[in-house]
């Protein structure tokens, strides 16, 4: 991580925990917001108004808080909106980097190696990790957000002038509903996964494992309709999706959450086959990425061999 700057360590998957052994994540830092007249937004500084071409958007592909963003980005027609930047799959011993992997891409902005290099740019006496997605600007040439919760918001409304969008991500009389049924989704499945794979303690493991099943138990019985929220898909979907899709392939084996796949769960099988049928959403999943990333992980996978299945998400991530 970074201290004060300057790369300090080799990089870890856990940074802390709490006193019974649980993953604590690092809370985001940098939280300003694209609004379409360049008001302030919930958070931050004002400055950033929607523009074409002003803004850049660094993801890596394995990684379930950034591939959230790719979808909205999809969703929303952004694509000539925001230009992205792909980070190797691979986490290297400073963190993420770029280039050196197909589908990885070199950084344009500042002929960055390493992502650290793009936060001490926006501060240099930055202390934390280095994560992605991370939304520049390149106008004004700082970091406007790496809250990937913010990005999704202000994807869906800011550019609106501009791009036009039959596509409500958070539809304001849903507005509540999804608030509450996000924060479940996040706490247990989402982070769920992580707090059981990066556990220091049987206590943290057994708790977070419950949280995940039983998340995913309500998961399946809510979905009576297409959506969680209906007949119509809101982010709520796209932050379910994003775990659900690296489940069987990833945290089901590597992470330990192995009580069940969602391939037993056929409300749930069905819902990620209707989303990635959603246009643009396939283009943002690549399981070669994915499966290289968190395979790569020496604290849990020392030997770096990843499986090469399960074929379920094989064929239906590969489906044309």
């Amino acid at each position: 991580m970074l201290v004060n700057g300057k790369w300090v360590e080799k990089w870890q998957p856990v940074q802390e925990a709490d006193e019974k052994g649980r993953f604590v994540r690092q809370v985001s830092s940098f939280r300003n917001w694209i609004t379409p007249d360049g008001s302030a937004g919930p958070t931050g500084e004002a400055g950033f108004e929607a523009e074409p071409g002003r803004y850049r958007l660094y993801v890596a592909l394995i990684c379930p808080w950034a591939s959230r963003t790719l979808i909205a980005r999809k969703l929303k027609a952004l694509e000539e909106m925001i230009e992205v930047t792909v980070v190797n799959p691979v986490l290297s011993d400073q963190g993420w980097q770029f280039g050196g992997y197909p589908g990885a891409d070199e950084d344009t902005l500042f002929g960055a190696t390493y992502m650290h290099e793009i936060y001490t740019h926006a501060d240099p006496e930055f202390t934390g990790r280095a994560t992605v997605p991370v939304l520049w600007d390149l106008k004004r040439n700082v970091m406007v957000n790496n809250e990937s919760a913010d990005i999704l918001r202000m994807f869906d409304t800011a550019f609106e002038q501009l791009v036009t969008s039959d596509t409500r991500l958070y539809p304001e009389a849903q507005g509540a509903e999804i608030d509450a049924l996000s924060k479940e989704i996040y706490d247990r499945f989402n982070n769920g996964v992580y707090k059981a794979g990066f556990a220091s303690s049987q206590e943290a493991y057994d708790e977070a494992v419950a949280g995940v099943f039983e998340t995913l138990d309500m998961l399946e019985g809510r979905l009576s309709g297409d959506y969680l929220m209906g007949d119509k898909l809101t982010e709520v979907d796209i932050r379910a999706f994003v775990t659900l899709i690296r489940f069987d392939a990833a945290y089901h084996g590597l992470f330990k959450t192995n009580l069940r796949q969602i391939a037993d769960y056929p409300r749930l099988s069905a819902y990620m086959e209707r989303i990635l049928r959603q246009p643009g959403v396939r283009e943002t999943v690549n399981m070669d990425h994915i499966t290289r990333g968190y395979y790569s992980i020496k604290a849990l996978n020392p030997s770096g061999i990843r499986p090469v299945g399960p074929n379920h998400i094989n064929a239906m991530t590969s489906a044309a």
